[in-house]
């Protein structure tokens, strides 16, 4: 059957039926880190989220290319126009290039959302990397009409921009005609025309360390550049999802129609995505307020604010419990709760892989299937999916205490839905197979050693001992010309 996606759309604030423009190819770029720091679960949720997107979208048969920026440089302290530069400020404290400080985080970054099983994109550009590309972006938009240079930086023209489009605002609801008319400068305090324009790029300071030629000053370009001009680069003028975490709406993703409007005449997609923030005691996770964990506090349990260490598959299924578009409040009876839905899980497969099959089936399964399909197919209604799995997990553990029968057909059939939803589009894996598998790689290790010990001592009956008994549990010793290898039956 064939399955209709439907996503809800943060710019026309509907759910819309998925209709790539280009199809089978669907262009998705989302806002990555900014790496001054070391990641934490605010950053999990966005990686988490798109990860899920990039990974149905692709089970529905779609060849995406996932866009995810790294941003090195350009993202002032105060998330507009004010402060230092985050990653400058970093390198300036700890005493190392800024470069340094952001391969380092990006790094730590990777390695989080590894353990984490989000996959890689299919491109990850830096900003740094792209100065040229976003130079020519602000001089199109100066020669639009719709940028203007001061001392030396340039800055978007948001009264004219409103006057010409009335657009300033769509995506974030705010009213920005009432900004303009309650913001103005007094004359001579700044060098912006209006508190509400913002900098394409910024003349910099003498103690300032990141720096390029431009043909305005020496400086860097502004927080909102990179991610047009790298959309535009890599996707084009117009591409299919734009996604990132819903604190970003404004000014980031705002600023981001704006940029690409003054210049094609229309937004940079067709589709805008959000998710919703990670909050302890109601209020967002950030580093800017100081309230996060990193992923690695979580993955050792080093933080007072936890109580035992969390699991990256925990990590994972807590998060996905949620609809990506709610709020989800930390705390560790939540994560514990997640702890034990995602065993219980892990466990009805296990159970399932072992079950005996009957000539009949006594209930039926057949619905499973696209019951999973329908929430995924509801902007990717996760929570409705893992409940969907859960009466699964009834239904395998009532077939294991002989009170149901299923067919092996049926039981392959489950064994797909599991492997389909749980695996391959929630991205999920069995950690404690994981590390059984290395348990036992080990032990059989030994105790092929030992067989080859006996072997090499002509003691024949030890070494036949071994290789019956592994046999009776379900272990296949074979012996080859460069020795012994061993399978599980």
């Amino acid at each position: 059957m064939e399955q209709v996606l439907y996503i809800h759309n943060s710019l026309s604030r509907t759910k819309e039926p998925f209709r790539p423009l280009n199809a089978p190819h669907v262009g998705m770029y989302v806002c990555g880190p900014t790496v001054y720091g070391d990641g934490h679960l605010g950053h999990a949720r966005p990686a988490i989220t798109f990860d899920l997107v990039f990974r149905y979208l692709q089970h529905l048969g779609y060849k995406v290319r996932y866009v995810r920026n790294i941003t090195d440089v350009g993202h002032l302290e105060h998330d507009a126009d004010e402060g230092e530069d985050k990653i400058a400020k970093k390198a300036r404290l700890e005493q190392l290039e800024p470069m340094e400080v952001a391969q380092y985080y990006t790094n730590r970054y990777h390695a989080a959302m590894d353990a984490l099983n989000v996959l890689r994109p299919s491109i990850e550009p830096h900003a740094s990397g792209h100065i040229i590309e976003q130079i020519e972006l602000v001089e199109k938009i100066i020669e639009k009409g719709y940028a203007y240079e001061s001392n030396g930086s340039v800055y978007f023209d948001v009264r004219k921009y409103q006057e010409d489009t009335k657009k300033y605002g769509c995506l974030s609801g705010r009213v920005i005609d009432e900004m303009l008319s309650t913001t103005r400068d007094l004359d001579g305090q700044s060098e912006k025309r209006e508190t509400a324009d913002f900098a394409l790029w910024k003349k910099a300071s003498p103690e300032h360390i990141m720096r390029w030629n431009s043909p305005w000053s020496v400086g860097f370009p502004g927080w909102h550049t990179e991610c047009t001009a790298m959309g535009c680069k890599y996707l084009g003028e117009t591409f299919d999802i734009h996604g990132g975490g819903m604190d970003l709406m404004f000014p980031h993703h705002e600023s981001e129609i704006a940029q690409a409007t003054a210049v094609t005449g229309h937004g940079p997609c067709k589709y805008w995505m959000h998710n919703n923030m990670i909050t302890i005691n109601g209020q967002k996770m950030g580093k800017s307020l100081g309230n996060f964990i990193t992923l690695d506090e979580f993955f050792t349990g080093n933080h007072k604010l936890l109580t035992q260490a969390y699991t990256p598959m925990t990590i994972r299924f807590f998060i996905l419990q949620a609809h990506y578009r709610s709020t989800v409040d930390f705390s560790n009876e939540a994560l514990q709760a997640a702890e034990k839905g995602y065993s219980r899980l892990m466990q009805a497969y296990k159970t399932l892989k072992g079950l005996q099959p009957s000539k009949t089936s006594s209930v039926d399964v057949k619905e499973y299937r696209q019951k999973c399909y329908d929430a995924m197919n509801d902007d990717m209604n996760t929570p409705i999916v893992i409940s969907h799995l859960f009466d699964m997990a009834k239904l395998i553990n009532t077939v294991n205490d002989k009170k149901a029968t299923l067919t092996q057909a049926d039981i392959d059939e489950l064994k797909g839905v599991f492997d389909t939803f749980v695996f391959e589009i929630m991205g999920l894996k069995d950690e404690a197979t994981g590390n059984n598998t290395q348990l036992l790689d080990g032990l059989m290790k030994m105790v092929l050693d030992v067989r080859a010990q006996a072997k090499a001592n002509k003691d024949w009956a030890t070494s036949d001992k071994i290789r019956d008994t592994l046999a009776e549990i379900g272990i296949a010793v074979k012996d080859g010309k460069d020795g012994a290898t061993w399978e599980l039956k």
